[in-house]
């Protein structure tokens, strides 16, 4: 009977996505270890216990070598994050709303107007419930949008853990994948709008201007609690 070691297989089924990510220009950077129910990220004394770059100037690290990217996954089953705001934003949002406006985009694309029918792009969903919509970078968040402190927009300084890295609830998915798209990143705009459409037929909107909370840079998505 043929033994595997599920460690050295978790190893290879991540660095095998972090290389198909830098493959196509997304930066990647390696995550603390998820080990029990904290991350190690191999630092002395680093008193961070959620998810978090392995790297302090992860920033400097976050790459698309293909040799440095295999190279960080050669003894390590390192977390796979990709940094935000080079080659595409993140706007991550609760269940509710993902589940809408995914619902939305796939069953009314090229019913609802050219805006709406090119919201289609890739979608990740944390165990914990956090969707995760790709686009193209650079566009803030809108009021309606920025009014609503579970709604954030992953900017440059920021990050999100992709598939296949487990978090202690479980792993990361993608509920759209980057090749059902072709690795096409739609306008931010076109998905706001349907964020904001979304947000009226569940009552959501808020009625009062809140002041944006800023995204600390060594968080992720298991802040933001739907």
């Amino acid at each position: 009977m043929q033994w595997h070691n599920p460690t050295v297989l978790d190893r290879l089924r991540l660095r095998r996505a972090a290389l198909r990510y830098a493959a196509h220009g997304w930066a990647v950077l390696p995550g603390a270890r998820l080990v029990g129910h904290r991350f190690d990220c191999d630092r002395p004394g680093c008193p961070i216990m959620g998810c978090h770059p392995a790297a302090e100037s992860w920033e400097d690290h976050a790459s698309t070598d293909a040799a440095r990217v295999a190279r960080w996954w050669r003894r390590r089953s390192y977390s796979v994050l990709l940094a935000t705001g080079l080659a595409f934003d993140v706007i991550e949002v609760p269940a509710a709303l993902g589940l809408r406006v995914l619902g939305t985009a796939r069953l009314h694309a090229g019913v609802l107007g050219h805006e709406h029918a090119d919201a289609r792009g890739p979608v990740a969903v944390t165990p914990g419930g956090r969707w995760m919509f790709l686009v193209r970078p650079g566009r803030p968040l809108r009021p309606e949008l920025e009014r609503c402190l579970d709604v954030v927009r992953h900017g440059p300084g920021s990050w999100i853990p992709a598939a296949p890295s487990r978090l202690p609830e479980g792993p990361v998915r993608w509920a759209v994948t980057p090749e059902q798209v072709r690795w096409r990143l739609p306008e931010a705009d076109g998905v706001q709008a349907l964020l904001v459409d979304a947000l009226d037929v569940l009552g959501r909107r808020p009625a009062t201007t809140v002041r944006p909370v800023a995204v600390p840079r060594q968080m992720s998505t298991a802040r933001r609690a739907a």
